[in-house]
């Protein structure tokens, strides 16, 4: 590696990582400040806190570091532009090229930092972050209420209920199906069905249980049963968050025990898989970016850059939501809502750095 790559890779990574840890105690002063009163009400221990907060930093490191990785390639690209050190540097005879290769070596240290990050240390802060949130600062409200949950719970025996609150273990027009092949064995219904965790069973009201016979069906109907069946109400409907807080090991194999249950979360749980691949890629995406912008010395200065930089960087956040929001409640396959920002922006890379070139 030449004195050029030492120089400009270590500029890389210094000024993103200043950067990170700049931000990361304003991120903290701000969210302390918003939620101390809460934290005290509810008697939280230091530790805890000490830890949401630790929780909280990786969290938000790992979902905001394409804008920090942003933002320091254009600042320190911009100094070396004012400077007219990259004029110094292409009037040697180096190509623009070559000058990018530095770039994309720390390109692919963060990438693989981000990788690593996405795969083992944010499931386990996602984790605690949100456990946190919902237990002390959202009225203890650790669950949500979730509608038309259809499930197979085992082979041959499916679930459904219309509305279900985690909070209280209470669903709505509860009704269990058993096959045997494709013959109907018997069908459970209910009004309303409540898990009693003390003993764990289920109280059915309004109960009734249709039989299937060879040469009739028996109708056996009750105001309120209490009985015991082979799931669990957690089980059925997952915190929303869930997916967030596996490895990707772990994420895979739930989404295949999801997809054979047919829940209805599929898509949100593929966005969140998927992303754990696309957010790294999209490094080298802004990173090009980001040096076809700020390479050229400009009248404005590094103003000028930092504003064009923030707007493209809020541009390409704000398609990743957008995108990934569309996916969890429209048609548009999971795969192409998360990575369609990639391309879209690879592809203005791709123009940008011509130009730059040229």
């Amino acid at each position: 590696m030449k004195i050029i790559d030492k120089y400009i890779l270590k500029r890389y990574l210094t000024t993103f990582f200043v950067m990170l840890f700049l931000f990361i105690p304003i991120g903290i002063v701000i969210d302390v400040s918003e939620k101390i009163n809460k934290i005290l009400a509810n008697d939280v221990h230091f530790w805890q806190v000490a830890k949401y907060y630790l929780d909280f930093t990786i969290y938000f490191a790992n979902l905001l570091f394409p804008i920090f990785l942003f933002l320091s390639v254009i600042w320190f690209t911009s100094k070396l532009a004012n400077n007219t050190e990259i004029i110094a540097i292409l009037s040697s005879g180096i190509s623009f090229t070559r000058f990018l290769r530095p770039y994309l070596i720390g390109a692919t240290i963060i990438s693989i930092f981000a990788l690593i990050m996405g795969f083992y240390l944010v499931p386990n802060a996602s984790k605690g972050y949100n456990d946190f949130r919902y237990t002390y600062l959202k009225g203890n409200k650790k669950t949500r209420e979730t509608t038309n949950v259809y499930r197979e719970i085992k082979p041959g025996e499916f679930l459904y209920v219309s509305n279900f609150n985690t909070n209280n273990k209470i669903a709505h027009d509860f009704t269990l199906k058993k096959f045997t092949g494709n013959k109907l064995d018997f069908v459970i219904s209910a009004n309303r069905l409540k898990y009693n965790e003390k003993d764990s069973t289920y109280t059915l009201f309004n109960y009734t249980k249709r039989k299937v016979g060879e040469y009739g069906d028996v109708l056996i109907s009750e105001k309120k049963k209490d009985t015991v069946f082979n799931f669990e109400m957690d089980d059925l409907t997952p915190l929303i968050y869930v997916a967030e807080t596996l490895t990707v090991g772990e994420l895979n194999d739930f989404i295949d025990k999801e997809r054979e249950r047919g829940s209805s979360n599929i898509d949100t749980y593929l966005v969140v898989l998927y992303k754990k691949y696309s957010l790294p890629v999209s490094a080298f995406i802004l990173t090009i970016i980001a040096v076809a912008v700020s390479s050229m010395k400009r009248r404005g200065g590094m103003g000028i850059n930092l504003a064009i930089g923030i707007g493209l960087a809020f541009t390409f956040i704000f398609f990743d939501k957008i995108f990934g929001t569309l996916a969890e409640k429209s048609s548009i396959p999971p795969l192409l809502a998360v990575w369609l920002p990639n391309i879209v922006f690879g592809i203005l890379a791709i123009y940008l750095l011509r130009n730059a070139k040229r």
